[in-house]
């Protein structure tokens, strides 16, 4: 069974890439084109609404067309931080929405059924939510997240300085998705240098 809601998609970009010596990693080319063009390419589809949540000045991003939406909580809080502007910018400006998916922008491979497959999950479970997960590992930045939970989510943040995704999804039921790719990660991120090598390499036998 397929099942279609109206979802808001946040493309997580509000870190600092300190693995990569800083700046905007989801800019740089592989296969002529951004890290972060391939993404959207592939999430774009899945998704009624799609957003940017980066931090400083947003022109940088000018060319992709986005709205850009930085952190609803200073200082770099990660992910997590993410999550929330998501859900909070949702509310106001998708209200008829009930729920947000996430994704990192580091991950040029991921799967173009994410965000079908992580909600089916938790129409068939009963979820609070779903991520995704591969080779025994999970993602949490791959996710569906309700709205309805955005002010335990605050809450959680600033009264008891929850930082970590796992931490926090683990007061709820959470389903976790695998997902398999064709001798690839589907989730490969590109977090260092040599990230970007294998990047290039594994797209080169994928064409």
């Amino acid at each position: 069974m397929t099942i279609s809601f109206p979802i808001v998609g946040i493309l997580l970009a509000g870190g600092l890439s300190r693995r990569m010596g800083g700046g905007d990693k989801n800019l740089l080319q592989l296969g002529g084109k951004s890290i972060l063009r391939h993404v959207i390419e592939r999430i774009a589809p899945q998704v009624d609404t799609l957003i940017l949540n980066a931090n400083g000045d947003a022109g940088r991003f000018a060319e992709y067309g986005l709205p850009v939406v930085g952190d609803v909580i200073d200082g770099y809080a990660g992910p997590l931080a993410g999550i929330l502007t998501g859900l909070e910018w949702a509310s106001v400006n998708a209200p008829s929405c009930e729920w947000v998916a996430t994704f990192a922008t580091d991950a040029p491979f991921v799967p173009k059924n994410l965000v079908a497959e992580l909600l089916n999950s938790i129409e068939a479970n009963g979820a609070d939510m779903a991520c995704a997960m591969s080779k025994d590992r999970t993602h949490p930045p791959f996710a569906i997240w309700p709205i309805r939970l955005k002010d335990a989510l605050r809450a959680a943040m600033i009264d008891e300085g929850m930082r970590k995704i796992d931490l926090w999804t683990s007061r709820y039921k959470i389903d976790h998705v695998p997902f398999e790719g064709e001798g690839i990660d589907p989730f490969f991120n590109i977090n260092k240098p040599d990230n970007l090598d294998e990047a290039k390499q594994l797209l080169a036998s994928k064409t």
